[in-house]
């Protein structure tokens, strides 16, 4: 073929490549996450109290990627600074009992007896989002109703609502007559109740072993469950790797519960201490929920018009109650913060949360002790610890921000003024995070 004939063709396919260059759509490209660096303040390292001074934290997207001193580690180029010197640096506050529908007896529960559920979920978001903002960057739901929680855990996972990150137990199971509203009886009902609610996504089993505050009927040292109810339901729930919960007060249901290896107890408000020294013995948790029977709840039960009979049913467990949480942490029981009020209803000048946590202070916990209970231990009894409970690399940017040391003085917490979750900043009351320099 002619020279010239050559290079007219590859003159041709040159221009056609360009051409198609030019005119052909760019692949997409992902974003780069965001790069944030949390610089100056002190961060607590809550494994062991230790206190990293003139902090930077590097968060990439959603998860911490550097931390260290100032002096050894400077914030990428590029990165959006946030001044955060002469600042507290703690993980995000856990609550492991809520309920985001809570409807107690009196005037404020009786208002909502005919709430549908669509009213419910969004009464549910927005107790979810004040969470959020008291600092709870996760919690755990122990009894609501109609797959409201599911759907609203679903729905913050993808940004649809905002509030924490959610383990829920969906609905409480009961033997008929007892403390809640899924009634079941005999073996094999508890076992396919478990099974349902592990079928909607229940990463936790709830029973209830005992009567509670709120009932009318039932007392709550009582055991109305059978062993064989008990045992099957326990036994279906570690087989689908789902851990068990017991709403319970009673002594007596709290040994048969332990001999069928249940994971935990809600309030425990007569427990032993035999029954004390073994849940430390097999790690069983406590999630104590002390608030709720001590006379800083008083002003909530007001607000929400609570009758007599509900009031004397509080009085007559909050002295047990006190001196079964002092035992606990004397033995060594491994104890979860849970409140069973919302995890931002006011209770003696601060959040139920945080007034949680002074409570173990005062019944014989170290601050740093206090502070574990509400951050790194409910990570552990939910075995995500691994991804949230401490500000360590690797780890969801959960993290908020007090004014003064909190494993010295646990009040510290009643200054959370900025709020993180997943490298969002969901509360900025100083507008910290537009200070770019």
């Amino acid at each position: 073929m002619p020279i010239d004939t050559l290079r007219r063709i590859a003159r041709y396919l040159t221009g056609l490549a360009a051409a198609v260059l030019v005119t052909a759509p760019a692949v997409a490209q992902s974003p780069a996450p965001d790069v944030v660096a949390l610089v100056g303040g002190a961060v607590v390292d809550v494994e062991n109290g230790r206190v990293i001074e003139d902090a930077v934290v590097v968060i990439e997207g959603e998860r911490i990627v550097q931390l260290g001193p100032r002096g050894r580690l400077q914030p990428p180029p590029g990165a959006r600074i946030v001044p955060v010197d002469g600042r507290w640096l703690i993980p995000g506050l856990m609550n492991m009992h809520v309920h985001f529908g809570l409807k107690l007896p009196g005037t404020a529960g009786a208002e909502l007896q005919n709430e549908t559920d669509a009213q419910q979920a969004l009464r549910m978001a927005h107790n979810a989002r004040l969470s959020l903002r008291a600092g709870v960057t996760s919690v755990r739901l122990v009894s609501e109703i109609h797959g409201n929680d599911f759907a609203l855990r679903r729905a913050i996972d993808r940004g649809e609502a905002v509030g924490p990150r959610i383990e829920t137990a969906g609905e409480l199971i009961v033997p008929t007559g007892g403390h809640g509203f899924l009634e079941v009886d005999g073996p094999y009902a508890f076992a396919q109740a478990a099974r349902r609610q592990i079928s909607q996504g229940a990463s936790w089993i709830k029973i209830a072993i005992s009567g509670g505050i709120s009932d009318t009927h039932g007392a709550i040292a009582a055991a109305p469950i059978t062993n064989d109810e008990l045992s099957v339901l326990i036994d279906v729930a570690h087989r689908n790797g789902v851990r068990v919960t017991a709403h319970n007060g009673s002594p007596e249901a709290a040994m048969q519960a332990l001999t069928y290896g249940i994971d935990g107890f809600e309030h425990g408000y007569h427990l032993t201490e035999p029954v004390l020294r073994r849940m430390a013995k097999d790690k069983v948790w406590l999630v104590p929920t002390i608030v709720v029977s001590q006379p800083g709840a008083r002003a909530f039960y007001q607000r929400i018009g609570s009758p007599d009979w509900y009031l004397q049913r509080v009085d007559s467990v909050g002295r047990d109650h006190w001196a079964m949480l002092q035992s606990a942490i004397r033995l060594g029981v491994p104890i979860a913060l849970g409140t069973d009020q919302f995890p931002f209803e006011d209770n003696e000048g601060t959040t139920a949360t945080v007034r949680e946590a002074e409570l173990y202070v005062d019944a014989g916990m170290t601050p740093l002790q206090a502070l574990q209970a509400a951050t790194i231990q409910p990570a552990r009894m939910m075995r995500r610890d691994a991804d949230i409970g401490s500000i360590a690399v690797g780890k969801y940017a959960d993290i908020v921000l007090v004014d003064a040391d909190p494993t010295r003085d646990i009040r510290a917490l009643r200054s959370i003024d900025f709020v993180m979750k997943g490298g969002q900043v969901v509360r900025d009351d100083h507008g910290l995070s537009g200070q770019v320099r």
